[in-house]
């Protein structure tokens, strides 16, 4: 019987990380959601906050329907947040939303990497689409000639596009992380108590995108080894 080592060495670890990051975003946000801060601050109000002291009043903030699908849209000029951060006063939907008016700061001031990450998203959405037809394209053709290997090559590039996507994600998340906790502090939006369980949501929250850049980078080194192997044996 044959048995995948890449998938149990590579991939299987790195899912299993994705899985309890985002198992664990869900239960710190839900344990913070109950944790209502001192001022009685929305999430809403906080973010306005924050934009309007970084002189982004005309940001609008939306509220947006399901569960932490909150998100900062720069083509619209818009921060929408969901259901348990809108309205809510809790630590938790304090800290989200100020992590998305974050995301506003960075573009008006030209943060490095959102302005890579935004470049190069038609590139990775297209490779994204290319990379496992190309693969499968260059198994196929490659059992008639060696020379269509190419293929292979195009779609393990195409996928490492996504592995940089990925990367260049995380220090964006990371830094408006931080621009947050400092808005919330220089505000004094939350007690000292309340502000650790806002930074404890965002730590969370900061671990998915770091699973996501694990499993991105897990499947690129499979498909290396595996059709690096092939080639090789052809």
């Amino acid at each position: 019987m044959y048995i995948d080592w890449t998938y149990l060495v590579l991939i299987l670890p790195a899912v299993i990380l994705s899985i309890w990051a985002s198992q664990r975003v869900d239960s710190t946000f839900k344990k913070y959601q109950q944790q209502y801060n001192h001022r009685g601050v929305t999430g809403a109000q906080a973010a306005r906050y924050v934009l309007d002291r970084n002189g982004l009043s005309s940001i609008r903030i939306e509220h947006i329907s399901g569960n932490l699908t909150d998100h900062f849209d720069p083509k619209n000029n818009v921060i929408r947040l969901s259901d348990g951060v809108y309205n809510s006063p809790s630590s938790a939907a304090v800290g989200v939303a100020c992590h998305e008016a974050g995301h506003a700061i960075q573009h008006s001031v030209n943060y490095l990497p959102v302005k890579i990450r935004a470049a190069i998203i038609p590139i990775t959405n297209f490779g994204s689409k290319l990379a496992m037809p190309l693969i499968v394209l260059g198994l196929l053709l490659g059992s008639l000639s060696p020379v269509f290997a190419w293929f292979i090559d195009a779609g393990i590039i195409c996928f490492g596009l996504c592995t940089i996507f990925q990367l260049v994600t995380l220090p964006t998340e990371f830094d408006a992380s931080k621009r947050a906790v400092k808005c919330i502090e220089s505000g004094n939006l939350l007690s000292d108590q309340e502000l650790d369980g806002a930074k404890k949501v965002l730590s969370a929250a900061a671990l998915t995108y770091v699973a996501a850049l694990a499993v991105s980078l897990a499947q690129l080194l499979r498909f290396i080894i595996l059709f690096g192997h092939r080639r090789n044996d052809n």
